[in-house]
Order: structure tokens, then sequence, then C-alpha cells
């Protein structure tokens, strides 16, 4: 019986204690001084709002597990400075980590990263470290730390290349995903998410990135932004720029997702981009939350979409499992260990 794995799960209903903790840090960091110390926050105070929100919405639409991390658009590293950022996401991840703990059968563990504008990797590469060694299987890799000023090089550049050796030395996938957007002109899930999607994409067309790193695994998520809607464009694009064809030189090391909040968009991706690079996802409780009137259901409610689609039995377990075994390895040791 195939699993029904959600790749792109995030935090988003959080105690409130952790979320004023945030704001007196940013308010600290302000003034000059210290941030408080972080709160003591009790286990039912997790489970109330677990159980209320993502649980509860995994079980009622038939999904299994989702890969959880923390709340994107609360990512942030523009704010404050390397210390602010560090224990930011110290303190995420370990509720993530919390999480995983007393859900080990529903929920695995993707981490953060410190990425302050005006840092390099090594923050991160020390983050990740900790977290895989606390049991998490990937991270969140924001291509635009300055959160909506696209500064930093592109993906394909050595500025990013000890981080990837580490996700590769630990076997550890990367969602590409930007965090809220602190350009008036971008609506973060509406036009900065979806446009980092593509830019990221085109990034790896123009670079060899894949060449240096033939293991790396990257999910672009939201259903690849524009990518699978303009698929001859970036075909084109790559035999003008006489790249190879997209099948070797990025698709054997790129993945979408299904966080895609309509069937006819769903169709779309599943008849453009080839199963084995598709993943199932949902990002709820997330960007876009409420009922569709054309359907009668939560747009969020992607498996319906998946359901729907005229696949093989073999296809359909890619998508729902089979690929994100595949792609986040630690994950499926955690399964195999349960005899899943």
């Amino acid at each position: 019986m195939t699993m029904i794995i959600d790749c792109h799960g995030h935090y988003t209903v959080l105690p409130k204690a952790h979320d004023e903790w945030r704001e007196a840090q940013k308010a600290a960091f302000a003034a000059g001084e210290s941030a408080p110390p972080y709160p003591e926050i009790s286990d039912d105070e997790i489970r109330e709002t677990i159980e209320a929100n993502q649980l509860r919405l995994l079980k009622e639409r038939g999904a299994d597990m989702t890969i959880f991390s923390p709340r994107a658009s609360a990512m942030a590293p523009h704010v404050g400075d390397q210390s602010v950022a560090v224990k930011w996401a110290q303190v995420c991840n370990d509720l993530i980590g919390r999480v995983v703990g007393l859900y080990p059968e529903t929920f695995a563990g993707v981490c953060m990263l410190p990425q302050s504008p005006e840092a390099d990797m090594t923050s991160s590469i020390a983050e990740l470290e900790r977290c895989v060694d606390m049991g998490f299987i990937g991270c969140n890799l924001n291509p635009d730390p300055g959160g909506g000023k696209f500064e930093h090089p592109p993906l394909t550049d050595k500025y990013w290349y000890p981080f990837y050796e580490k996700m590769c030395e630990l076997d550890v996938p990367a969602m590409i995903h930007v965090s809220g957007s602190c350009n008036p002109a971008m609506h973060a899930t509406g036009a900065y998410y979806i446009a980092a999607d593509t830019i990221a994409f085109m990034q790896l067309i123009q670079g060899n990135l894949f060449k240096d790193f033939p293991s790396l695994r990257l999910i672009i998520p939201h259903g690849g932004g524009a990518v699978p809607y303009h698929w001859g464009r970036y075909r084109g694009l790559a035999d003008m720029l006489k790249q190879p064809d997209l099948a070797g030189h990025v698709m054997n090391n790129v993945y979408f997702d299904t966080c895609v909040y309509h069937q006819p968009g769903i169709n779309l991706l599943a008849d453009v981009i080839e199963n084995k690079n598709i993943l199932f996802g949902s990002e709820m409780v997330g960007a876009v939350r409420g009922i569709d009137p054309q359907t009668g259901h939560y747009f969020d409610d992607t498996k319906r979409y998946v359901d729907a689609l005229d696949l093989t039995d073999a296809e359909r377990h890619a998508i729902f499992e089979g690929n994100a075994r595949r792609v986040y390895p630690r994950l499926d040791a955690q399964l195999q260990e349960r005899g899943l």
C-alpha cells in the first residue's frame, strides 16, 4: 500500500510564546540590547497547535506524514545580524525537532538556515550538521537571503559550494525556498515565492552546477513556479545558450512539488514534467488557506488533484511515496527501520 508523504509542510500555527520571543528578539537588536531568554514551551502547547492544525488536516485529507520545517515566511534572515539569525534558526529548528519527537510516525524534520545576508555559509553548514545529528532529513535553502533584493550570487556560484559539499557529504537535499518579502513591490506568496522558484531554475540552466555536484538534489516548490507552464521557453533558452538538453543538464537533480492549487495546474505539471521529478506536497497550513468556491474544497487539499490524474499505479506510487524516499534517503532509512 502506498504511503502518502507530503514533502512540503511548515509549522505555521505556533505556540504564542515562540512568536512573542521573536518580536522581543527583534526589538532587543534594534535597541542594541541582548535578547531575553527563550521561553519554556510545554509539550502540551506543541500538541495543541499541531493536533488542531497539521495533524488534523493530514488525517482528514488522507496523508500519512509530512516533511516539516519552520514557517518559511518568518525565516527572515535579513532581520538583525548573523547572531540574531543563528539563534532564531536554532530555536525554530529545535521546535521542529520537538514536534518530530512527539509524532515520529507523522513528521520528519527539515531545517531552516541562518543565512544572514552579510555572512558566508559557515553558520549554515554548522546548523545543517547540528540538525542532521538530531535526525533531520534535509534543509530549506534560501536563494535570496536579503528578502526580495536578489543581491546574492546565483545558485551556481562558488559562494554556495561549501554548503553543497556538506549536503552531498550528509546525503540530504534542499528545498529552494525564500522567506518573507521586505520589498513592497513583491507580495510574498503570490509574487516573490513564484518568482524566486522560476529564477532559481533559470540559474540552474545557465550554469553547470550538477557537473560539479552530480549527487546534489534540489526541490523547487510551488510546482516549480512558472517553469512547467513555460517549459518550451526554458528548453529553447537552454538550446540558445548552448547548454545540453534539460533532461540531462538539470532534471536528474531537480524536483518539483505539487503545491499548485487547482486541477488544471496539476494536470499541466503532470503532462509536462516527468513523474520521476514530481513529489507530492501541499504546504498546508500555508499560503492559500480558503475553500475554492468552484469546487467546495480547500485550495491546498492537493491530494485530490493528484488522485484525479490519469496515472498508472506505479506513477501514482512514485509521486506519493517513491520519489520522496529516493530524494530524501535519510527518510527512507528511517522508514525502513520502522519496517515500512
